[in-house]
């Protein structure tokens, strides 16, 4: 590496250090200290010219990086009409939200775009309250964004702990338990429930077959608005459209992100039924976003959607998901007795779980030196997430493989 290099990445390293966290930084340095220049598909390159797989970025990236279709409408849409006055009515924003609906569960017909995540939980969780659910049940280990709405509903004491009090009337139940939902919803004041198909963050935990159904069952039998949380799930990680695809599930409102960006632009969604909207179509202004639903952001999402139709991205995501599972169980075999609890997936959202957060740490740096990204699960840290792109070459594929087989032979030795 050239010395004008490795100056150059120190000088980067020393700004991010000083103006946006030393924290960070060090940690940045705990995993190798690389500085991201490019990425185009599945690949990552950083400034010193090495390439990675990126099975990391939190699930954005099903597309990849830098999508052509996407970027060509972004790019498009920059040069003509990036932002809207907000006063007239954009012509982006409304095909965006028709091919939404399109895909979207049936009943699913008003549409709310945001900037992120969080942002779609925050404006759900005020859907629920402005139809008079104002009490919420959440589940343990899920998953929200970290707003102070949605850390309320995020229940992990480590992340709450220093913001509260949070929202008041909150309680949890555990993930998967339909009957404790049951208990929690009899006798109670107007409740909503907000649940993951899949938790994420939580470690990749994967419902048994019917908890969905039982849960839209139950609340619409306790009159309970149910928020599904697919900014995760949706749009084909999970190799079917929704989380909830084929499930017998009828949420109040769907929240849709990550993969709705293309990896390009930042969005979110937030789908409802016409009654579940009727308050915000009453008066828009009770909620609203300066920046949320802009022509370049909605002008992504409808590449996006066009995309994942026309490239059977569902499909792929489903048959390489399964290949990669099969592959990790078998690799994890050579592992020395008692690590790995369990190797789990569904599609393109796969964990491998830990008997200790340590050894998650050491798989996570034994797959950066072998050329692959993955992420820590903030909720489970005993659990790391690989979500790789359904775009995928075949190349790439086999280096994911012989990654995680090479991390699992050498753990213990870092």
């Amino acid at each position: 590496m050239h010395n004008d290099t490795i100056d150059h990445q120190e000088q980067i390293r020393s700004v991010y250090a000083k103006n946006l966290g030393s924290r960070l930084a060090a940690m940045s340095r705990m995993l190798g200290g690389h500085v991201e220049r490019e990425s185009h598909g599945a690949l990552l390159v950083t400034e010193d010219g090495k390439e990675f797989v990126n099975c990391a970025g939190y699930g954005v990236f099903l597309l990849g990086a830098t999508h052509p279709d996407v970027v060509a409408a972004v790019v498009e849409q920059v040069r003509r009409h990036p932002v809207s006055a907000r006063l007239f009515i954009d012509t982006v924003s409304p095909r965006a939200a028709e091919a939404l609906v399109d895909i979207a569960p049936d009943g699913l017909e008003k549409v709310y775009f945001a900037g992120s995540g969080a942002e779609a939980v925050e404006t759900a969780l005020k859907l629920a309250r402005v139809n008079g659910y104002r009490r919420i049940v959440t589940t343990v280990g899920g998953y929200h964004g970290r707003t102070l709405g949605a850390l309320s509903v995020s229940a992990r004491p480590v992340y709450q702990e220093p913001f509260r009090p949070l929202m008041p009337d909150v309680a949890e139940v555990p993930f998967g338990d339909a009957e404790a939902l049951d208990r929690a919803l009899a006798g109670a004041p107007p409740s909503c429930f907000i649940v993951e198909p899949v938790q994420g963050e939580g470690g990749v935990v994967i419902p048994d077959p019917g908890y969905l159904a039982a849960v839209s069952r139950i609340c619409a039998e306790r009159d309970c608005f149910l928020i599904v949380d697919e900014i995760l799930t949706g749009m084909g990680r999970v190799g079917r459209m929704w989380g909830i695809s084929g499930q017998d599930v009828a949420p109040d409102v769907m929240l849709v992100g990550k993969t709705l960006s293309g990896g390009v632009i930042p969005i979110a969604a937030v789908l409802a039924t016409n009654e579940a909207y009727a308050p915000f179509e009453k008066d828009p202004l009770l909620h609203q976003s300066t920046f949320g639903g802009s022509p370049v952001a909605t002008a992504a999402a409808l590449a996006t959607i066009d995309v994942i139709r026309k490239d059977d991205i569902v499909g792929a995501a489903d048959r390489i998901g399964r290949r990669l599972l099969a592959s990790f169980r078998e690799a994890a075999a050579s592992a020395p007795a008692g690590v790995v609890e369990e190797v789990r997936g569904a599609g393109l959202l796969l964990g491998i779980e830990f008997s200790d957060g340590g050894y998650a740490g050491e798989m996570v740096l034994a797959l950066i030196e072998h050329g692959v990204m993955a992420n820590h699960s903030n909720n489970n840290p005993t659990v790391i997430r690989l979500t790789p792109p359904a775009v995928i070459e075949e190349s790439e594929i086999r280096t994911i493989e012989r990654a995680v087989r090479r991390g699992f032979d050498s753990l213990g030795s870092y």
